[in-house]
């Protein structure tokens, strides 16, 4: 690995020496290696990086450059870019542009970024019904050299820019050149509706395994094209997002390394304040039940027993939810099916824990005789305690999701600690509440 260094206009790095060192780069010493790029090397380079780092790079390369690189990106990389640079220089970036490119983007600004008609690209190939086979290959060598990137399939439209079919770009070839395009086109497209968000969209892509799906309006006409690659980066970022809520956080937005300390502890401190005054009512819950603690010490040893067992379950029970909801598995309407499923699997795991818990009572009393003269009642105790607790927690755990979702929010946002910080107050109430039932008039 070649380490990270200052660099100067008489280096000459290859294209190979610069993709090698990239990840111990800082991200102004990126900017550095970049221009020393040839021009080929810069283009071929450029459009391999991650739609963050592809802006980050066009935001801090001189002006003069900054012109040549916007131009060459497609229309919705750089609306990408100039959605995610600062407000007071958009306008700027867009002046940069030509005048048809300039329309293209602006139209994709209008959109938001996690949604169909924020990820479409507005160049595409499209063609006409009445076209023989011949005159297609020709208008569609047109389009290839004036503006399209890559063709997958060719959409066939009407005047009015409505959805007709598609055609493949391999079919196109196989065909006869005297043959219409209208006979060899598949009517039944499947399509994305330009406010569809992207989890939608990935969910299409991910069910087909298209390369390219065109995004339509409410009247079927065509708005643009999404490709699997736009999809990838945005699921990635999607799922990382989740992925840090769910450890009880906020959303980083920014690679770990690149967020600064102050704007880290703002994003962390927030939900573990949270957290932490929500464990305060463990210790409330502990406090009403201080008599019987007194009376039965040994009930206290195996509180955080209950209630690591009642949070963990929970864990469990959110985290499968929110992915199935993500997915596209499990849907709002599911929510009886997900109770009753989640409550026999809180029994049949709170069993399972209940023996252990059991088998571990018995033996240290049979080999240390720790809990007296009771001990049975106390395993028994503890036994069914686990049992009510581990139901209770997959219970609530598969509940908060779609009952956030219900309300408007995140799914994600019921993190793991969350759950399991609200399952230890009512798992503290289970465990004393059934010991009493048991160890009244033994113990208790």
């Amino acid at each position: 690995m070649v380490p990270a260094a200052s660099f100067s206009s008489e280096d000459h790095l290859s294209l190979f020496e610069i993709r090698e060192m990239w990840s111990v780069l800082s991200p102004d010493e990126r900017v550095e290696a970049f221009m020393l790029l040839d021009h080929h090397s810069a283009k071929e380079f450029l459009f391999t990086l991650s739609q963050r780092e592809r802006g980050f790079i066009i935001l801090n390369i001189p002006e003069g450059e900054q012109e040549l690189w916007m131009r060459m990106l497609a229309p919705d990389d750089a609306a990408d870019i100039i959605q995610e640079s600062p407000e007071e220089i958009r306008s700027h970036l867009l002046g940069f542009l030509n005048e048809q490119m300039r329309k293209e983007v602006s139209a994709l600004l209008s959109y938001k970024k996690d949604i169909a008609g924020g990820l479409m690209n507005p160049r595409f190939a499209r063609i006409r019904p009445d076209h023989t086979i011949d005159e297609a290959i020709h208008y569609l060598r047109h389009q290839a050299r004036d503006y399209l990137e890559s063709v997958y399939y060719l959409f066939v439209l009407d005047d009015e820019q409505h959805l007709l079919g598609v055609v493949s770009f391999q079919d196109l070839f196989r065909t006869a050149p005297d043959k219409k395009v209208s006979d060899i086109m598949t009517t039944e497209v499947v399509t994305a509706t330009e406010h569809q968000d992207q989890e939608t969209v990935a969910r299409l892509f991910s069910q087909y395994k298209f390369f390219t799906i065109p995004v339509v309006d409410s009247e079927n006409r065509i708005k643009g094209i999404i490709t699997a690659d736009d999809v990838l980066g945005t699921v990635q970022a999607e799922v990382t997002e989740d992925i840090q809520k769910i450890g009880g956080m906020e959303a980083l937005n920014q690679p770990y390394l690149q967020i600064g300390f102050w704007e880290m502890l703002r994003k962390r401190a927030g939900w573990l304040a949270a957290l932490f005054l929500g464990e305060m009512l463990t210790a409330s819950a502990m406090s009403h039940f201080e008599e019987e603690i007194s009376r039965a010490v040994v009930l206290a040893l195996f509180v955080p027993l209950i209630i690591s067992s009642g949070g963990n379950s929970g864990s469990q029970a959110t985290s499968l939810v929110i992915r199935a909801m993500a997915l596209g598995e499990v849907h709002l309407a599911d929510w009886w099916r997900i109770f009753k499923r989640e409550l026999l699997t809180g029994l049949g795991l709170g069993c399972i824990l209940a023996v252990i818990g059991m088998t571990r009572i018995l033996l240290w009393q049979t080999f240390f005789s720790s809990y007296g003269a009771h001990y049975f009642l106390v395993g028994l105790s503890v036994s069914l305690s686990l049992i009510g607790v581990v139901m209770w927690g997959t219970a609530v755990g598969s509940m908060l999701p779609l009952f956030l979702r219900r309300l408007g929010f995140d799914p994600a946002s019921a993190s793991a600690p969350f759950v399991a910080t609200l399952v230890d107050v009512s798992g503290i109430i289970i465990y004393f509440t059934v010991s009493a039932l048991i160890l009244h008039n033994t113990l208790l």
